[in-house]
Order: structure tokens, then sequence, then C-alpha cells
């Protein structure tokens, strides 16, 4: 056997599918064999593995071991001459497995190696080549100097910055996402250090390739797709915990005496600067809007205040009380932001009408607040409508500023679907279309680029009722882009080679968003940006349930529901099972602790652990059903599927109403 290839999976199951079809079409006609250790992942990987990848070698874990464990378990099972570890959140190139293997058969003296990566934007990964994290190196790193100084050996020797992008190098330290070792090497040095459980690992390694007289090379001759952190997200709090816990366990191993305190010194308080700039950064970007919010519709109260004082209010000589600008007006602009909250003026994408929406509903409800004040706070209805007019004309221009200031243009997301093309030969593309129907995502797609140039197309494809329209052969994708101005493309795998798929990426440029679909997958992957993992589209996933706005409405839903129970417990009791029941579960819903309705249980089930994370409910879809039925559980799970999916209010509202008299019942919170 020439070459083990050791994949770790956490729940990524949609990557895992990409990475092992690039993977076996890298390995074809070679002496290649594969290993996928699970470390209990919840999302169903173990079942694909088994279902689409016979030929793979899975050792299903039954807890998360980490990193460092479960390659172990995976190169103690192998038999290569080079084992690779490789990240599941990947994409090699047809040849790359070939291509090593030469590079490596012909430098003897080569323990490892890594190669050119890019993220799903088309950037080149910085960490595909590395040196080692001295204290003064890991300094400049951790205080963004090598980031300002990126072609600087001394401030960015962290990501070698000053060595050519394009030229085989030794270099010191290799990332963990792919990295190839020769099995006489790991022999003398040993396995993963097991002390570290993500992250460091792969520096760790790379350094003791090097003490032991080998070379680590970079090869930048074949390139692979790795989207950033699909089990960790780069960026987060979590994140730099765990690296910077990794430098320390690195720092302990291997520098002794005044220079590892030092190192470990510094690394802490990078870890309370971070977390502390991670903390506050955090909260002005929640709270950033709505104070930009609350400033303009002050002012504007202010200034319309004193217009009304001077013009129209002058001659009978009236004006407003202090009283009015230190309660009225706080007051106003409370129940405005709270509705606009509400309604999803705060969420992501942005959505000019659910801003608007929120001042209409805030203004009603003012409105009739306005009446059970007392007297002498009641100073005029006409100032609320007015103010409402201001809080819409100013919210909605912030937001058309704030957006063409950040974008150059008015093309907002809520509205605005972006132009794409599918890439591929007509059958493919077909299917990519229907899938993206299916799945309800938001392109606009203006018809496909085919794979095949040799391959006559039709001028046009029915898919879905729509017309695909042929829009010229592979060699013209780059004027196809340029003439209608597309803003993602999409690459069918089964039709393209990855070594295709990543020069367009490179060529055509970061301007664009770009998704591949793999062969017979029902997902189709990506990223738009080089600091965002990858991200996907895929017809599983596309739950109400997992976005904001809906999360929001049913937290809502059941404050309303428990205070209105509340109110009329004393008829409720005549008709629910348990009234007793019901004033608890009323308690422990106000509290958060509970839902008035959750999934139904399935015991012992997995795949409950793959819908969205909900409060445990009192009643479940099952309650709207016929009791007389019972049902499987992969039923249920159909069924809480299908409930996450298509969430509304109404759900809720119609399986209360049908389980009316279950709403006392006991619920064991876990």
């Amino acid at each position: 056997m020439k070459l083990s290839v050791i994949i770790v999976n956490y729940n990524v199951k949609y990557f895992l599918e990409q990475a092992l079809l690039s993977v076996r079409k890298a390995a074809k006609d070679l002496p290649v064999e594969v290993i996928v250790v699970d470390n209990n992942s919840v999302d169903g990987s173990v079942e694909l593995v088994r279902r689409k990848f016979p030929e793979v070698q899975l050792i299903a874990n039954q807890e998360n071991t980490g990193f460092s464990v479960a390659n172990n378990q995976g190169i103690r099972q192998s038999r290569g001459e080079y084992v690779l570890l490789l990240n599941p959140d990947t994409v090699v190139e047809e040849d790359t497995f070939r291509q090593i293997i030469d590079f490596m058969d012909a430098h003897p003296k080569g323990g490892a190696l890594g190669v050119k990566m890019y993220d799903g934007k088309g950037n080149f990964l910085p960490e595909s080549k590395r040196g080692l994290p001295s204290p003064l190196v890991a300094f400049y790193k951790m205080s963004g100097l090598g980031a300002l100084f990126p072609q600087s050996k001394h401030f960015n020797y962290y990501y070698l910055g000053h060595l050519a992008e394009n030229e085989v190098q030794e270099i010191e330290v290799l990332s963990g996402a792919f990295m190839l070792l020769r099995r006489s090497v790991l022999d003398k040095i040993g396995l993963l250090d097991e002390t570290f459980f993500m992250y460091g690992e792969d520096i760790d390694l790379s350094y003791r390739v090097i003490l032991e007289g080998y070379k680590n090379y970079y090869f930048p001759h074949t390139r692979i797709i790795h989207y950033k952190g699909e089990s960790t997200k780069k960026g987060s709090l979590n994140y730099w915990r765990m690296f910077y816990n990794a430098m320390i366990i690195f720092a302990r191993k291997h520098y002794s005496g005044r220079k590892a305190n030092l190192y470990i010194i510094g690394i802490y308080l990078a870890i309370y600067f971070k977390a502390a700039l991670s903390i506050f950064s955090g909260f002005v970007q929640r709270i950033a809007m709505p104070l930009l919010d609350a400033s303009f519709l002050y002012t504007g109260m202010w200034l319309i205040k004193d217009f009304f004082e001077k013009n129209l209010k002058a001659a009978e000589h009236l004006t407003y009380p202090m009283e009015y600008m230190l309660v009225n007006v706080p007051l106003y602009i409370v129940i405005w932001l709270s509705t606009v909250f509400l309604s999803g003026g705060y969420d992501k994408p942005l959505r000019i009408s659910k801003s608007v929406r929120g001042i209409l509903l805030g203004t009603i409800i003012i409105s009739a607040v306005y009446g059970f004040l007392p007297e002498s706070y009641r100073f005029s209805r006409g100032m609320i409508v007015v103010g409402a007019v201001w809080a819409i004309f100013s919210l909605v221009g912030i937001r058309i500023l704030r957006h063409f200031l950040q974008h150059r243009n008015l093309k907002f997301e809520g509205s605005h679907k972006k132009r794409a093309v599918i890439v591929g030969n007509e059958t493919e593309c077909k299917r990519v279309q229907s899938l993206l129907f299916q799945a309800g995502v938001p392109l606009d797609i203006i018809g496909y680029v085919q794979a095949n140039s040799e391959e006559i197309a039709s001028s046009e494809a029915h898919v879905s009722g729509t017309n695909l329209s042929f829009l010229g052969n592979l060699h013209q994708l780059r004027e196809v882009v340029e003439i209608y101005r597309l803003e993602e493309l999409i690459f069918c795998a089964k039709d393209l080679a990855s070594q295709q798929i990543i020069q367009f990426m490179i060529d055509i440029g970061q301007s664009l968003d770009y998704k591949i679909v793999p062969q017979e997958s029902l997902t189709i992957i990506g990223s738009n940006s080089k600091n965002t993992a990858g991200d996907l589209y895929t017809i599983d996933i596309n739950l109400n349930l997992q976005k904001p706005h809906f999360l929001r409405n049913k937290r809502v839903v059941d404050l309303c529901l428990s205070i209105i129970f509340l109110v009329f417990s004393p008829i409720l009791f005549f008709w629910v099972n348990d009234g007793i029941g019901l004033l608890k579960n009323c308690l422990k819903v106000l509290i958060g602790q509970l839902s008035w309705v959750g999934y139904a249980d399935m015991p012992n089930s997995p795949a409950q652990h793959q819908l969205p994370p909900i409060r445990k409910g009192i009643l479940s879809p099952l309650d709207s059903l016929s009791p007389s039925l019972s049902y499987d559980t992969s039923t249920i799970y159909r069924l809480n599927l299908l409930y996450a999916r298509d969430y509304h209010t109404n759900t809720d509202l119609d399986i209360i109403w049908k389980g009316l008299q279950k709403l006392g019942r006991k619920i064991v919170d876990s």
C-alpha cells in the first residue's frame, strides 16, 4: 500500500461527502486506502459513509476523542508507505495524490509535505506555509503586526510571508488540514501528541520531523480547497481559546526556563485581551444599530417638538414640558425599537420592510398605551403620528445609507436575488436547478454553461416550469460572467475536474461567490468569504426553526399564551385535565424552562440531535394527530423535521388548540 488517507470527521456530513468524492477520483488507479474516523457525530455521517462509500474503512467512535487521538487510531490501522492527514472540509485535485507521492519518492529526506490551499472564495490560505511560533513570532501574530506587514520576514514569519507562493520551499510548519507524512519518519518520531485536543498538534508534529533531521516541504504544484474551520468556527472566542491553549502546551513541551515562562505569560495576556475584545466588540455590534436608531429618533422628535412650538402652537403660546422629552419620547422610542426587533428589523439579511412593519406595529401599541397614560402625560396624538413618519423615514434612510457605504449598491439581500449560472452538462444542470428549486434557495438562475465544449447543447431546458437557457461553453465562462454581471457560479463536480473548478475560482477572482455540487448529492457547498467557514444549500436543512425571526416569534407566542392562560385559568380549570399542572407549566414557560410546543420524544435516537435545538415542549406535533395511531421512530423524526422546516406561529396555535386538554401535562425537563 502506497498511501493511507486519514480523515477525522465530526458533524460535517455534507463536507465529508464532497471530500470523499474528490479523494475517490484522486485515488483512481493508485494503491490508496481511505480511513474515516468519526468522533461520535450525530448528523448521519456514519450512515453516509456506510451507504455511499463502502470502500472506506470506518472507525465510529462513541465519544469525541479529539483530533490527535482519532488520527492516531487511523494511523495505527493504516498500512501505507505514506500517511495523509486530511480534513473533511477539503477538496483535492484529481492528480494530487500522484504528484505528492512522486515528489516524496524523489526527495528521501522529506519527512512531511503540505500543498497550496485555497478557501471557498478562491483566496490563497497563508497557513499553507508557516514558521515555528517562537515567543516573538507568536507575539507578532497575536498583536496583528503580521497582518499589517504580510510580506515581512520579521513581522510575518508565522506565515512565512517573504517566501514565494508558487515555488517549492523548505518550511517549518505544515497545516493539519493536509499533511503528508512518511511512515518511516512517523515510526521514529512517534504519532500525534494526544495532549493536544484540537490545534497545535500539527505544529508539534512538524517540529519533531525537523528535530529528527528531516525536511518539511511546501509543494504548490497541486492545490486543494479548504473550507476553513468547519468543526470550530474561526474567529470565535472558543477558537482563540483552544488555539492559545495549544500554544501553551507547545511552549511547555519544547521550551524551557525563562523563555518558556515569558511565552506562557504572553499567551495568557493575549487570551484575556482577546476575550475582553471579543465580548466588547460583540456587545457593541449588538447595540450599535439600535443606539444609532434611538439617537436619530430622539433628535428628530426634539426638532419636531421645536417646530410645533415655534410655528403651530406659537399663537396659543403653548409649549411641551420637559416630561414630554424625558418620559414620553423615550417610551415611544423603546416601543418602536422593540417592535422593530420583534419584526426582524435587526436580523440579517437586511429587509427594510421588517423595520417599517415594526414601526407601524409600535405606533398602534403606542396609540393604545397613550389612552392609559395620566392626563398630565397625554400631550398630543398628532406628535405620535408625525413621530411615526419620522421613525420610518430615519430608519429606512439609515439602512439605505449604511448598505450603500458598505456595498456601493442598493441591492439589499432581503429583496435581491443573486444572479447565478450553473456550470456543467445539461442533465446535471437540470438536476441542480431542480435541487435549488426544492430547497427554496433565493437565486436568479439565468442559465447554464456547458462543461463539455464539444457537446452541442440544446437552446433551453425546462425545469420546474422555468427555462434553463444555454449561455455558452466552458471557454466562454469569463465572458458570460462579465456580460451577465454574475454574482455566483455553481459548478457540477460530476462534469468538471477539481483542477478546473479551482483554476476558474482563481482566474475569475473573489468578486463572485462559488458553490460546488458533488456528484449524486443533494447538497451544494461553498463559502462566500475568505473569513467565513464553508456554507451550503441543501433540502435537508432549509428549516424555519434555524432562523432567528421564527425562533423569536415562537418565544413571543409562548409568553403571550402563558399570560392569557394565567388570566383565564379559572375557566380553563374546567377544561384541562390538570389545572394545577397548567399553572406550573405557565410559570415554566414564562421563565424559559419549557415551550408550549416542542418536538415529539424520540427515546435513544441520535436523530433527535440533527434537528435545530429548541426548548422541550409540553405538546408536540403528535398532539394534533389521532391518538389511536402509533408511530415508529422514523415517522416521529419526519414529523419533527416537518415541524422545524415549515414552522409558523399558526403551527403552534393549531397544535395547542387541538391539544388544549393536555396543557397541564407533567413534563420532566431534561
